[in-house]
């Protein structure tokens, strides 16, 4: 069979879900035309280069970190809320990077998580039935009729916002913000009061006595120890906004898009017949895939063949979130159905998503023992099946939240009401995400 020809707009031609209704048509396509216009977020060179390094994360040689916001705000764009989410994935990466001796891939959900998957197309309080809230990308959370309308203007401004955040991202790293000779500069205030603080300090001490120790060994500083390298990530749901900003480039050969170095396919819109596979199967980026309960072994084949064909190195990962009672009845099977295809493909770990409840008072939480669970579980479960958990997937902040129960201060439902300030999944806070990254390095030295 031959596969249809394509292009950024193909998709168009296929069944494509959770796309916002606009109310015009041509509103819409000037907004997309004045966004095809503007210069690309990222380059080409980034996404290969990242590319390389997330085959090397397959190979078991490095290891992702990839986190952030469940979605983010326009309002996000402002330096405290910038550096607060650079500071929590330097932490942690600076944790894994004492305790597993790998490299850390450090991917952020920044940059363009503006549009959020609903399950329903419309929102019902107090007799009124409105549009859902889509993320500022589309509309907004306020629930009015004004607010909800999907403004087109708003894939404009998400740009704009994109921009600002990556431009503000790039200056701190080559600044020598992330500088790792003095990482006690990534301390967020409240870490002090945290029952981690002492052990990661004592990480910060060690490490810092290893490179003083190296260089003092090689008589002289190692430049590229001053800054780290940070990618960008979002789900590509709104494929107006992605095919506008997906270009060819002068010096390589297919299409690239350039809104971000990751983009991946929710758990939703992954229909091997549907527009967003049609979409991702065209671009050169490095893609990542949601999986999870219902996947079956034939699916997979169909999808990496479509996604992956050349079966090309860093190309593709299987992002899995199956949840903490089913991971061990579910996994094995697509591992083993993968491993016998003889594909490349990165084994990514979101222990978030499958483990997501709502309390009697109607917060919508996730338990962190049972997202340490599944982490734990996956961990093993790859071990036995000689195959490679390259990375892991969190939604998390650097703020001092109250949205996932449990953790080192042993958060419960009624300390939800303090600072739970996500408007669509919950996030592990600061503290609770410190610790996932000690549970990795525990896990790693047992195993």
């Amino acid at each position: 069979m031959t596969t249809p020809p394509w292009h950024p707009y193909s998709w168009q031609q296929f069944a494509t879900q959770q796309q916002p209704q606009y109310p015009s048509d041509f509103a819409l396509q000037q907004a997309v035309d004045e966004l095809s216009t503007l210069p690309p977020l990222v380059t080409s060179w980034e996404v290969e280069q990242l590319k390389q390094q997330l085959a090397g994360a397959a190979r078991g040689e490095a290891f992702l970190l990839q986190g952030g916001d469940c979605a983010e705000n326009f309002s996000d764009c402002s330096s405290r809320v910038i550096v607060n989410k650079l500071k929590i994935l330097l932490q942690m990466s600076l944790v894994l990077i004492h305790g597993i001796d790998k490299r850390v891939i450090r991917v952020g959900r920044i940059a363009g998580q503006y549009a959020k998957p609903r399950s329903a197309e419309t929102e019902t309080i107090d007799g009124i039935t409105l549009p859902s809230y889509r993320g500022d990308l589309v509309n907004d959370i306020a629930f009015t009729a004004a607010a909800r309308h999907a403004d087109p203007q708003r894939l404009i401004t998400g740009y704009g916002r994109a921009a600002m955040t990556l431009n503000h991202i790039r200056a701190l790293a080559d600044c020598g913000f992330a500088d790792l000779h003095h990482p006690e500069n990534w301390d967020l205030d409240f870490l002090r009061h945290s029952p981690l603080s002492s052990e990661y300090r004592r990480v910060v001490a060690d490490l810092s006595h290893s490179l003083h120790f190296f260089e003092r060994l090689g008589g002289g500083i190692d430049a590229e120890l001053n800054r780290v390298q940070f990618f960008t990530s979002h789900e590509g749901l709104h494929l107006h906004y992605e095919s506008a900003l997906t270009r060819k480039t002068p010096i390589r050969s297919g299409y690239y898009n350039l809104s971000t170095h990751l983009p991946w396919i929710g758990f939703r819109t992954a229909d091997l017949s549907g527009g967003h596979i049609e979409y991702f199967r065209g671009i050169a980026n490095p893609i990542g895939i949601k999986i999870g309960p219902g996947v079956t072994p034939q699916w997979l084949e169909t999808a990496m063949e479509q996604l992956n064909p050349d079966n090309e190195p860093g190309k593709l990962l299987f992002i899995h979130r199956f949840g903490a009672a089913k991971i061990a009845a579910l996994l094995p099977q697509i591992l083993q159905a993968v491993k016998r295809s003889g594909r490349e493909v990165l084994w990514i770990c979101d222990p978030m998503h499958g483990n997501t409840e709502s309390t009697h008072n109607g917060y919508k939480t996730r338990r962190f023992d049972n997202i340490l669970s599944e982490l734990e579980q996956a961990f093993a479960i790859h071990q036995r099946e000689g195959t490679i958990l390259g990375g892991v997937h969190f939604e998390l902040t650097g703020d001092d939240v109250s949205e996932c129960i449990g953790g080192a201060r042993g958060l419960n439902e009624h300390d939800l009401e303090r600072a739970y300030k996500t408007q669509v999944d919950p996030r592990l806070n600061y503290e609770q995400a410190l610790e996932m990254a000690m549970a990795i390095v525990r896990i790693h030295q047992q195993s």
